[in-house]
């Protein structure tokens, strides 16, 4: 295995044919694309790891706890391990950096 990867951002983001694409997986870490069109649904669930949101696109909401923050490019959001947190209120496409430490699995 190779001591580094590399991708570009624009790829990454161009493949919507899954809400959720891993692209890296390591022992400490897995990050991820993540689509949500306006008003979709989102169907997460609390994680065993926790988990950073990088906004690359879009605006939305994101309820963490009951909590809301509103979300759009270039925001960064940190959510605790066990958190109930969901992305709502969509209204401009959200395509989402996430980033698991330790790796989880997402479903979705």
């Amino acid at each position: 295995m190779s001591s580094y990867q590399a991708f570009e951002l624009d790829e990454l983001q161009a493949d919507r044919s899954r809400s959720y694409a891993e692209f890296l997986r390591r022992p400490g870490i897995s990050m991820g694309i993540y689509h949500l069109p306006v008003g979709g649904q989102d169907p997460q669930h609390p994680h065993s790891a926790d988990e950073v949101y990088v906004v690359l696109a879009g605006r939305g909401t994101l309820e963490v706890e009951g909590e809301r923050i509103d979300v759009q490019r270039g925001s960064v959001v940190s959510v605790d391990v066990g958190a109930d947190h969901r992305f709502v209120d969509v209204t401009e496409d959200l395509s989402v950096l996430v980033v698991f430490a330790p790796p989880d699995t997402p479903e979705g």
